[in-house]
């Protein structure tokens, strides 16, 4: 399934007094992994900026006045998350500003965005794994792991990035993990995949080829990640427990 984490940033709330999307940020997630195709733009509202809402974001009236109207990028909004299962936290917030912008076009069949994807809030899902616990995208970093220390500010697209990475550790709890192949670390990075050492073909078959102490101590440091990122010891340290 194709998937599409969104977040978008307003001039303020509700969208029933008006207000406007500023920003769309969107990141592309197939078979469990970001793609590296998002989608980011700033929007020009035709409205001021609530004091409030430039505190939470930081997006300035004078910042938008030469960005794109929301009927400019429209269609390629569109095209980009049509048939998608979006993933958004607090959806309803979200999808009732995106509806409320296709309607000012009059583009009535694309005013309902449920009719063309699929959503999967993950407040709610939170609120169903974590009741009685603070649900807010911060405090799910925190529980799962999730560094968001750039996150200063609310931004749609950062905010995004963030939110996938907490989705796949909730639904997955290993999506920090290198595997052999992959040969990408937990922050996004690339590091070299560790050789691979083939046993001779004449090997008798009783062959046991045992893990370096260096190898047992990286094991056990990434059973210790895995744990505190699903916050449960591996099936694997429960197992030789």
């Amino acid at each position: 399934m194709r998937s599409v984490v969104l977040d978008t940033e307003t001039t303020g709330m509700p969208v029933t007094d008006g207000h406007r999307i500023i920003e769309i940020g969107c990141v592309e997630v197939i078979g469990r992994r970001l793609t590296g195709r998002h989608y980011h733009v700033y929007l020009q509202p035709d409205r001021e900026v609530d004091e409030g809402a430039i505190a939470v974001h930081g997006i300035t009236n004078e910042f938008l006045i030469d960005k794109p109207r929301f009927r400019e990028v429209a269609d390629e909004f569109f095209e980009f998350i049509k048939g998608s299962q979006l993933v958004i936290h607090n959806a309803a917030f979200d999808l009732g500003f995106i509806n409320n912008e296709f309607a000012l076009l009059g583009q009535q069949d694309r005013a309902e965005i449920t009719d063309h994807c699929s959503v999967l809030d993950t407040l709610l899902m939170a609120r169903e794994r974590h009741p009685g616990q603070r649900n807010s995208l911060d405090a799910l970093c925190k529980r799962y792991g999730v560094d968001n220390s750039g996150r200063d500010l609310h931004g749609a697209l950062l905010d995004a990035e963030i939110l996938a990475d907490v989705w796949l550790t909730m639904t997955g709890g290993q999506t920090n993990l290198s595997l052999a192949g992959d040969g990408e670390n937990s922050d996004g990075g690339r590091q070299q995949p560790s050789p691979i050492r083939r046993l001779p073909a004449d090997r008798p078959l009783t062959t046991v080829l045992r893990a370096s102490e260096e190898e047992v101590a990286a094991h056990m440091a990434r059973m210790a990640a895995i744990e505190k990122a699903a916050g449960a010891a591996p099936l694997w340290l429960q197992l030789e427990g």
